[in-house]
């Protein structure tokens, strides 16, 4: 009898003191999210100026790695826009010198002979006049040439580089005949010539510009050039015919096949003084070396986050050690270690985060103004945003984590001791 009375009452006390468990933990103390965010705002709002510097630092890195990353992928989709539009199936073959030294003299009939080539479906040629010079007037410096050089042009020869013309006419079966000169856009810079029908002396005689070219990517040699027709130039300098740059425009798919064969069509005695090339691969080697220069970018723009991110760690060690009173007195009323240590951490999440969603902006500015100058489209990517703002978010806890876990462990009797 007696020992069933003491099993009951054992499990009675049993059972009370499951319920006083399930009771401490319904009731146990805890932070809704909306308490984290507004004890981390009324520490920041405390200190502005120390929390706008701090998140200044953060703006600062993040700004740099979005801005250069925008900046460069809108200089990439300029570029892609330039090679659709110009084309990537343009091969040029020059006259150079061959291994014994000896310069390569081009047949006359070497846009003939490119055209015969399976796959090519236009050519075009220029011819160096050695000795023509180009002046803004008979009375300028003989000496004063500015590097330009005077080629006699075919009249297909715009089609096939894809050029186009800022000003006037280019050449036509009638133009080329008579003294006319059409003017690349660097030579007409250095001749200081801004209108067509403006006299330019050339090779000893007065030369009328019928136009004024666009900067032509695919033939840069042309830009400080000065360009007569084939018949003017036999009739004036008695030259032109003998060509020394063929452009040749083939299919996509068949332009290895041209390459390979220019070679033997142009230069069948040997064609080791012919230098055969492709335009676009020069552009696309140009955008690979701004890409390395992007990357380094990065790289600076990393190490601006990361001194940002330790900006924001000083700022919460600081705060930490001028509020050890403040963290007493909640100590002493209730709050917990993990209480004190979600508040300090959601203050450096905020605070960061604050940054990189203003470095964002200044980057996205940054990036538009840069394409509005030059012409690019803008192109910024949504996931270069997204990460900009998780390297903030991950910066902020990395740099929080120390602040939060020392006011945790902070003695409410020392913190409230404290002066």
């Amino acid at each position: 009898m007696v020992k069933s009375c003491l099993i009951r009452d054992a499990r009675e006390m049993g059972e009370v003191a499951m319920t006083s468990r399930k009771h401490a933990r319904a009731y146990r103390s805890s932070l809704r999210a909306s308490d984290v965010a507004r004890l981390g705002l009324t520490g920041l709002r405390a200190r502005p100026m120390r929390a706008v510097l701090s998140a200044l630092g953060i703006a600062i890195g993040i700004a740099a790695m979005v801005g250069v990353v925008g900046v460069s992928a809108s200089s990439q989709a300029r570029l892609q826009e330039q090679l659709r539009a110009l084309g990537t199936n343009m091969l040029t073959a020059r006259s150079g010198a061959d291994l014994s030294g000896a310069e390569l003299i081009l047949p006359e009939d070497s846009v003939g002979r490119t055209r015969m080539i399976p796959g090519v479906t236009s050519a075009a040629s220029t011819s160096t006049l050695s000795g023509v010079s180009v002046y803004r007037s008979r009375l300028s410096d003989p000496n004063a040439t500015g590097g330009i050089i005077t080629m006699a042009a075919d009249t297909n020869l715009l089609d096939v580089v894809s050029g186009q013309m800022k000003r006037g006419a280019w050449l036509n079966e009638a133009t080329a005949k008579y003294p006319g000169v059409v003017l690349g856009s660097k030579a007409a810079q250095l001749l200081g010539v801004v209108q067509p029908g403006t006299q330019v002396w050339l090779g000893g005689r007065s030369f009328t510009v019928l136009g004024i070219l666009e900067p032509a990517p695919l033939a840069e040699e042309l830009d400080n050039s000065a360009l007569i027709g084939v018949s003017a130039a036999s009739t004036y300098f008695d030259a032109g015919k003998t060509p020394t740059t063929i452009y040749e425009r083939s299919s996509e798919d068949q332009v290895e096949n041209v390459r390979t064969l220019l070679g033997p069509t142009l230069a069948p005695q040997g064609s080791t003084g012919l230098k055969v090339s492709r335009p676009s691969d020069a552009l696309a080697a140009q955008n690979a070396a701004d890409q390395t220069f992007t990357t380094l970018l990065a790289g600076v723009g990393s190490i601006a986050l990361l001194v940002g991110g330790i900006g924001v760690a000083n700022t919460m060690i600081i705060s930490v050690l001028e509020r050890r009173k403040e963290i007493g007195l909640r100590r002493s009323l209730g709050a917990k270690r993990s209480h004190i240590s979600v508040q300090f951490l959601a203050e450096a999440l905020i605070l960061s985060f604050l940054g990189g969603v203003a470095g964002c902006l200044i980057g996205g500015g940054v990036t538009w103004g840069m394409c509005i100058a030059y012409g690019w489209p803008p192109t910024l990517h949504w996931w270069v945003i997204a990460a900009g703002l998780g390297a903030t978010v991950l910066i902020g806890a990395i740099a929080g984590l120390y602040p939060a876990i020392r006011a945790a462990r902070t003695p409410p009797t020392a913190a409230l001791a404290s002066q």
